[in-house]
């Protein structure tokens, strides 16, 4: 990452305007871009004109009605010398040899203006477009309204991503992301042919990424996760090391969402599953988890039973690493049934799973996504791309 190695620095506008107290506003990012070697890939892309180049420029219509832009044939004062010769009664040094001129006349690339003199017809609907330059305007941040914006606070839009890949490597390379976040960078990779690898630091992060391919590209896709846990051993170990990556990751294996909040003030709450099985109700059911890594009893499970009725909550989880009591499964069968509003199934509303339970694959009771529309993550777009090339990240 040398001065040697340093390229260019990209200004990408990623706002239209900001009111920045006592500043100018902040509307844009900067984009380092650094090669390892002086030999790298380099694919040429391209941005479309701004309308006052196109207006400028292509301003001539031929007799098709395509619009075209008038080019230089002359050499003069072009590096690199030219073809010396007459043409149509116009002796000059021309920028291409006879033959290609020919070929251009006959081909209908060539109009002639009021003292004969030869232009070269550029074709509007044949261009590339510019160039693209070291700032970029094109490409939005992201919105509300974006169908691909999945509430994550640094997320970027794909488009980003795709025109650095594309710019960058070719299909087949392999891509490595080392602070992947959300997964923009691999989710651009995979649409475009890429291998990649990602990494983060936070099991929530990879649980998010996972539920984004999978949403995004079917189940098709292999997805091999380096340094999360494979067995209870391993959970427990993590739950000693770091409590929280501990719930994060536990939430992960029920598709919830963890609850924003300061460490330590989680309110009896680590994480959310939200659903609605009305479609006419005004809000979404809510069933509440909470992620126990050291001993339990039948108090947390009373103290989760006071958190479904504070709430309001449809159902309640209990997740621990150690399996639960008789007393502690009697208290929760007392909590009773929810009952799904549309076709009247019964859940038991608080409901007691342990870590290992979940890795072998026993879920929880809950309203399907066929019966209830889940609305825990936004879902990502669905990709019709075909898959079959084997996949990797991990912590």
């Amino acid at each position: 990452m040398g001065p040697d190695q340093f390229r260019s620095e990209i200004i990408w506008k990623r706002t239209s305007g900001h009111s920045d107290a006592k500043r100018f506003g902040s509307v844009h990012d900067t984009i380092i871009f650094y090669s390892k070697t002086e030999e790298f890939i380099w694919n040429e892309t391209y941005q479309a004109y701004e309308k006052d180049y196109v207006e400028q420029y292509y301003r001539y219509k031929d007799e098709n009605g395509r619009m075209f832009m008038s080019d230089n044939l002359s050499a003069a004062g072009l590096s690199g010398g030219g073809y010396d010769y007459e043409w149509k009664g116009v002796r000059r040094v021309w920028r291409c040899p006879p033959e290609t001129m020919e070929r251009l006349d006959k081909e209908g690339r060539i109009f002639y203006t009021k003292n004969g003199i030869p232009r070269r017809k550029r074709f509007r609907d044949e261009s590339k477009g510019l160039p693209m330059q070291d700032v970029w305007t094109d490409v939005e941040a992201l919105r509300s309204w974006h169908e691909e914006r999945l509430h994550y606070p640094t997320q970027k839009p794909v488009a980003l991503l795709e025109r650095i890949l594309n710019a960058s490597s070719n299909p087949g390379a392999l891509v490595l992301d080392p602070f992947c976040g959300c997964g923009t960078t691999i989710d651009a990779a995979e649409k475009h042919g890429r291998k990649w690898l990602g990494i983060d630091i936070t099991a929530l992060a990879i649980s998010l990424i996972k539920s984004r391919l999978l949403d995004t590209y079917g189940k098709k896709i292999e997805i091999i996760t380096v340094g999360e846990p494979r067995s209870p051993a391993d959970a427990d170990k993590l739950a000693n090391d770091d409590k929280y990556q501990f719930q994060w990751w536990a939430l992960g294996l029920v598709g919830a969402r963890p609850v924003e909040q300061k460490k330590g003030a989680d309110h009896g709450i680590d994480g959310k599953i939200l659903f609605r099985d009305d479609p006419k109700a005004s809000k979404p059911e809510q069933i509440v988890i909470q992620v126990k890594g050291g001993k339990t009893g039948v108090k947390d499970v009373r103290d989760l039973r006071g958190v479904l009725d504070r709430e309001k909550a449809a159902i309640g989880i209990l997740i621990s690493l150690q399996s639960a009591t008789g007393p502690m499964e009697a208290e929760a069968a007392s909590a009773g049934f929810y009952t799904h509003k549309m076709n009247q199934q019964q859940y038991p509303k608080l409901q007691l799973r342990t870590v290992k339970e979940l890795m072998d694959g026993k879920g929880i009771e809950r309203p399907s996504n066929v019966a209830a529309l889940d609305e825990t993550f936004k879902k990502a777009p669905e990709s019709k791309k075909k898959q079959g090339h084997q996949k990797e990240f991990g912590l």
